[in-house]
């Protein structure tokens, strides 16, 4: 399994975290079947420019010019911040991550061949794909079904087009200007290389010609994986992948995300709060839970009121598996076919991975768990164990999520709402109720309620 891992410029935005979170569930659900799974995720540390057009300056040696550092401690630095979200959202590590600088010989050799073969052109010390060339034997479009007819048709001829010969052409290896940092040597002068290349380069060397899954997310089916296919095809005579996934669009607040607009988010605002497009600050475990609600494949819309209702739902789910192996047991079981229940969980997932369909399942689970726990049914030790390991299997080995202790066990909230608790009720004492109904509004804001009684003030979970 390849992914296109991200490209180490700035700090990595929920969007792709969710991109990585829906291929880190696939890999675990793989590996949970048995299969033995390479997982190939690239690091893109060159060659990316700024308008995915072969136009511009490279985005990693624009920051490092602008910033007056070198161009690998802009990589170093934000790839440690994307491994470090990866490591918060539970996400396992890919078995292997290669980088683009790091395979340099591997994309030039692939140029070399692909020119041999008849499908590039090199003009001025730089290598352009030729489309045209390519859709006279193949097919250019076949994955996102575009016609190579009707870009043409729709394509304005510009000045900038610089050296190719069609507008559809893409650079396999650009010249490098005498102030581009980023550099290599190549048979056609100093460059450096294309950005759809280095996933050509680093698949086909992990994963061999052919392999079984190509992901990324919904944005790169064109041009990126288009173009992925017609290298690989021009450079071999394989389709290079069996079954090509992709995650879709993550907006906030029924908008796209755009830095340019204040419509966006990060991670780390997201875990502390600190951004004006939330109320408050919500979990890794919660937001991964909330992103897997809806199918890889749809488009998810991120609020404070659906984060809020996510987190109750991943309490109840939480609180659910603490409690099933402490209920009640009987000769048998009634209420629900567990076997039958633990196979519909297999069919979701079976079923394109879907989530929504899982967790849905698992959400039967639960009410029965709380109606063995009523007496309203009964369970048989045999169930009560398949039931237990069925939850343990899906939560955390399938989804990822992080075991956490309920409320009631949490001593440092405990402690916390102790001394909200008695705030409010010092505040009640001095009759300042603003200040006492504040308090009371924004814990069940929270999800918290207090409740008054004559033993003093308790709080639950809503």
């Amino acid at each position: 399994m390849y992914v296109c891992g991200p490209t180490v410029y700035s700090n990595v935005h929920l969007g792709n975290c969710r991109t990585f979170i829906s291929f880190d569930m696939i890999f675990r659900y793989l590996k949970h079947l048995g299969y033995k799974v390479r997982y190939v995720r690239n690091i893109t540390d060159a060659g990316h420019l700024e308008d995915d057009t072969d136009q511009g300056e490279d985005k990693i040696a624009k920051k490092a010019r602008l910033e007056q550092i070198e161009p690998m401690e802009v990589v170093q630095k934000y790839t440690v911040d994307f491994h470090n979200t990866m490591a918060a959202f539970n996400n396992l590590p890919p078995s292997i991550e290669p980088t683009a600088t790091g395979h340099i010989v591997e994309q030039i050799e692939i140029i070399k061949q692909i020119l041999e073969n008849g499908f590039a052109y090199e003009v001025n010390g730089s290598v352009y794909f030729d489309v045209k060339a390519f859709h006279a034997s193949s097919d250019y479009g076949k994955l996102s079904g575009r016609k190579l007819e009707d870009m043409i048709h729709n394509t304005r001829e510009t000045s900038g087009q610089g050296d190719k010969r069609n507008p559809q052409d893409f650079a396999l290896w650009k010249k490098a200007e005498p102030s581009h940092i980023m550099r290599w040597s190549s048979p056609w002068g100093e460059g450096f290389p294309g950005w759809h290349l280095e996933c050509t380069a680093m698949s086909t060397k992990y994963l061999g010609e052919q392999f079984d899954i190509h992901g990324g997310g919904m944005d790169l089916k064109f041009p990126h994986h288009e173009c992925e296919i017609a290298q690989a095809e021009a450079f071999g005579t394989k389709t290079p992948v069996n079954y090509w996934l992709h995650a879709n669009m993550l907006t906030l607040n029924g908008k796209k995300m755009a830095k340019s607009t204040g419509n966006n988010i990060l991670p780390h605002e997201m875990f502390s709060g600190s951004n004006p497009n939330i109320d408050r600050a919500f979990s890794p475990s919660v937001t991964r839970f909330f992103m897997l609600q809806a199918h890889y494949r749809s488009v998810l819309d991120i609020s404070s009121d659906a984060m809020t209702a996510s987190e109750k739902g991943f309490r109840k789910l939480m609180q659910a598996v603490a409690d099933t192996p402490e209920l009640p047991t009987a000769k048998g079981t009634t209420g629900m076919d567990v076997a039958a229940w633990q196979q519909r969980c297999y069919d979701a997932m079976n079923d394109d991975f879907n989530t929504p369909i899982l967790i849905a399942t698992l959400f039967e689970g639960v009410k029965f768990v709380q109606a063995v726990a009523d007496g309203t049914h009964h369970i048989s030790p045999k169930d009560r164990e398949l039931l237990h390991a069925t939850f343990t299997n899906f939560i955390f080995d399938v989804l990822g999520l992080k075991e956490v202790t309920s409320v009631q066990d949490d001593r440092h909230l405990s402690s916390a709402m102790e001394l909200l608790i008695q705030l409010r009720d010092e505040a009640r004492m001095r009759k300042d109720f603003a200040t006492s109904d504040q308090i009371r509004d924004q814990l069940k804001a929270a999800g918290i309620e207090l409740k008054d009684g004559k033993d003093g003030t308790t709080y639950s979970l809503n």
